[in-house]
């Protein structure tokens, strides 16, 4: 079994990951850092500490609504795509921990649209 990161557990849902192949597991939020746990398979994992994580894209759609994903940037530069079933409680937790200043808005569709038309 692989070692937590965290001592105290904020919050442990139901979570879907989009590294390589789409994997269903478990995110628990700590004292301590980020980790997701593979359902099937506990040894693919994935575990970010505070200190790594840089900034949080979140994709929002519906006036904030409906969050359906959203990115974890680690100062390595890696991108964990991730989506929940309380998306929102999330990323209130995770803003305590880094800060609300470094979870941003990704940018929309029609965003990339009008991007596209306007750079060429």
């Amino acid at each position: 079994m692989v070692q937590s990161i965290n001592t105290k557990v904020d919050l442990v849902v139901d979570a879907t990951s989009f590294m390589e192949l789409t994997a269903y597991g478990e995110i628990m939020v700590g004292d301590r850092g980020f980790e997701f746990y593979h359902a099937r398979d506990p040894r693919k994992h994935i575990q970010v500490p505070w200190e790594q994580l840089e900034r949080v894209r979140a994709t929002v759609f519906l006036k904030g609504r409906w969050i359906p994903r959203f990115t974890l940037e680690t100062k390595s530069g890696m991108m964990l795509i991730f989506a929940s079933k309380k998306p929102k409680m999330l990323l209130f937790l995770i803003g305590r921990q880094i800060g609300c200043d470094n979870i941003v808005h990704d940018i929309g569709m029609l965003d990339v649209l009008s991007r596209l038309f306007v750079y060429s």
